[in-house]
């Protein structure tokens, strides 16, 4: 009992220590609901908050340079898909600031970005590695279709179930290798991925709630994120996901050429 309280403890505390980002980004939208700055819009100072934020984990180490150039790729696509799902009137922002453009407040783009914090923190904090991993072709052709079946299923029919059985046949045998103390645990990729897409859910209706962005459901009141939102939270995990491994695979390989080259 000793044992898993202590491997809970320290799990937990890397996971705390990997949420930095996002529970910041929570407790910004929290106070900044309940007291206002004159002169200075909401979303306007959330862009600020934020960006400050991003220079402290840079600066005191919490993150590392090639950590903030994921997160950098994630804004834009994160800020990308806002503008396409504003404009659809998937959902809205209905607060005023000068940081809007085209109806999205700039700061959205961090929600986007603090996901592909978690994942770069929780991949060096808990020593995560990945045995049979796809080929990349594979891996990206299928992580480029998700993210366009988010922008495509106003237009065209929604493949996300099919993309979702795509998911499993393409990491069936992959698996997610994590160290927690001095032991290693192991699960099933796609169950990372639903269970990293649940609890971006609870944020989803934390953030909602606090008015960091409304469904059409919502402006008259607030109402529980439908479940289904899950699912597409399981599939833009899937693209983060990708992204990262992929550009973390990417930077072996170099490493790799260069010891070779080294040796030579």
């Amino acid at each position: 009992m000793i044992r898993y309280i202590r491997l809970l403890l320290h799990f937990g505390y890397q996971e705390a220590m990997s949420c930095l980002f996002p529970v910041f980004i929570f407790a910004s939208l929290a106070l900044s609901k309940y007291i206002t700055i004159p002169g200075l819009a909401r979303y306007d100072l959330l862009l600020i908050l934020c960006l400050l934020f991003q220079i402290f984990m840079v600066k005191s180490g919490l993150e590392t340079r090639d950590e903030l150039k994921v997160i950098t790729v994630f804004h834009l696509i994160g800020l990308a898909l806002e503008l396409f799902k504003v404009h659809m009137g998937s959902w809205s922002y209905p607060e005023d600031g000068i940081s809007k453009i085209f109806g999205v407040p700039l700061y959205s783009g961090f929600m986007y970005a603090s996901v592909a914090s978690y994942l770069c923190q929780a991949w060096r904090r808990l020593d995560v590695s990945l045995t049979g991993w796809p080929k990349p072709v594979f891996a990206v052709t299928l992580g480029c279709a998700i993210y366009l079946n988010f922008f495509t299923h106003h237009f065209l029919i929604d493949v996300r179930w099919v993309l979702m059985a795509a998911i499993f046949l393409v990491f069936w045998n992959t698996r997610v290798f994590f160290r927690v103390t001095h032991e290693r645990f192991f699960m099933p990729l796609p169950l990372a991925y639903f269970l990293i897409g649940f609890f971006i859910w609870i944020a989803e209706n934390i953030a909602t709630f606090f008015g960091a962005w409304y469904y059409p459901n919502q402006k008259s009141g607030w109402e529980l994120v439908h479940l289904s939102k899950i699912s597409s939270w399981f599939l833009l995990v899937i693209v983060s996901f990708i992204i990262v491994a992929e550009l973390k695979h990417v930077k072996e390989r170099r490493s790799h050429s260069f010891d070779a080259n080294q040796a030579q």
